[in-house]
């Protein structure tokens, strides 16, 4: 199953997956109890979402490919990246200040990335994290 825990950007979160397991989750999750209906262009959104991904691994794919082009570029340039493959890359700076202003400087230039320090991670492990997606970020790509 898929857990989108953001709706996919918009709003709220949904689950997809066997008619039991989503039972189990709605008997048993107590933010479900807490929790609104999402939009109609959400759920419709969503729907999309999973025929696409059931017709074709064309775009699964092809943020693999980003994804690996961009960790391996990133961590070339000498910075460290948390977690392997995953498309949600923190990219770790150990500095709340330098988080921020990173993540600042990036934002100026048209890259949308988000700073983090404590309480929203670990003491120490300030951070600012990006999320590949389709094209390759510019902050990668070859000139």
């Amino acid at each position: 199953g898929i857990n989108a825990e953001y709706g996919g950007g918009a709003c709220g979160g949904y689950t997809t997956g066997p008619k039991q397991v989503v039972d189990i989750l709605r008997q048993r999750s107590r933010p479900y109890l807490f929790s609104n209906t999402m939009p109609p262009s959400v759920v419709g959104a969503a729907i999309k979402v999973m025929q696409l991904l059931t017709e074709s691994d064309e775009l699964p794919q092809l943020v693999e490919r980003n994804t690996k082009h961009f960790r391996d570029r990133m961590t070339a340039a000498g910075f460290t990246l948390s977690g392997t493959s995953h498309p949600i890359c923190p990219v770790m700076l150990y500095d709340a200040a330098l988080a921020a202003s990173f993540a600042d400087e990036l934002l100026q230039r048209g890259i949308y990335v988000i700073g983090f320090s404590f309480p929203v991670v670990p003491k120490g492990q300030p951070r600012f994290r990006g999320s590949v997606q389709e094209p390759v970020p510019r902050c990668t790509r070859y000139r």
